[in-house]
């Protein structure tokens, strides 16, 4: 069987359960990156078999519709904050609801330029200003330094892909994982521009990420607890709990995580205050010269 960059295959040793994506192929062994799950992985061409249009169709529905659930789950939660901020800034609803608010600015650096096209167009659904840069994981800590000076942002997420190997270590030996150093890094080089960790909130990680280790150098959140797979769009529902909590309020690890894809067993973090600014009165522009 021929197996081409870019297609689209599952693994029989892994009886088909996650669809992958062939970006490489070395002599008999192809390497993969997962098409919805950030992990990456290396596999005998015979192992493999690829997906044809039908079975493709069918996964890609059950993708949307979990992506749909979690939406509408934030969404939900956007429309209680909302309405809690209105009644805040308007004292009770007794004065007119003339305020402005503040966004926070995302810097979003990953290793996938598939991954990032997706969060994008969530970020940009949900509202949020996002600056997306696709760099490989190991770029990542010599360009942070300078992409935060540039583009100063409130939130930060350093994510890509990874995957942890039991053949190289233990599961505490950061040298059992393909990409955790790389991410550890970054958020280290990050913290030695702005220490504060409300002042710039940091997700790192990927799939089964040492993140023991990533918390330790200073991000907020990260993935992975338990090791396990994390779903591409977990790191934008993270961002977007912080970026629309109010910045006198905190945000617990739980409320952030209730609503990502794969929960708690593959994100944690740290409790973190929000990002979102309130201001008034809101004037509204006219084309009226003042005399």
């Amino acid at each position: 069987m021929v197996i081409a960059n870019g297609e689209l295959v599952t693994r029989k040793s892994y009886e088909h359960d996650l669809l992958f994506r062939v970006v490489e192929i070395k002599k008999d062994i192809a390497v993969l990156h997962g098409e919805d799950l950030r992990l990456a992985a290396d596999a005998p061409i015979s192992d493999l078999e690829k997906v044809d249009q039908r079975e493709k169709k069918r996964r890609k529905e059950q993708e949307k519709e979990k992506q749909e659930t979690s939406y509408r789950l934030f969404r939900q939660d956007y429309q209680l904050m909302r309405e809690k901020r209105n009644y805040e800034a308007t004292d009770g609803y007794s004065n007119a609801a003339n305020y402005f608010q503040l966004p926070a600015k995302v810097l979003h650096m990953d290793g996938d330029a598939n991954y990032l096209r997706k969060c994008i167009q969530l970020y940009q659904r949900i509202g949020l200003q996002v600056h997306g840069v696709h760099l490989t994981e190991v770029q990542m800590p010599e360009e942070i330094n300078d992409l935060l000076e540039r583009i100063q942002p409130d939130i930060l997420v350093i994510t890509g892909h990874d995957a942890y190997s039991k053949n190289k270590g233990l599961k505490n030996d950061l040298r059992a994982y393909r990409h955790s150093k790389y991410f550890v890094e970054a958020v280290r080089e990050a913290r030695r521009v702005v220490p504060n960790l409300d002042q710039l909130i940091i997700f790192a990680g990927a799939c089964q990420s040492h993140f023991e280790s990533i918390i330790r150098a200073g991000a907020n959140f990260a993935s992975s607890p338990s090791r396990v797979n994390i779903h591409a769009l977990d790191p934008v529902y993270i961002v977007a709990k912080i970026a629309y909590t109010p910045f006198m309020e905190s945000v617990s690890v739980w409320e952030a995580l209730r609503n990502t894809l794969t929960g708690e067993r593959g994100l944690g973090g740290i409790e973190t205050k929000g990002l979102l600014r309130t201001g008034m009165p809101f004037v509204e522009e006219t084309n009226d010269e003042e005399m």
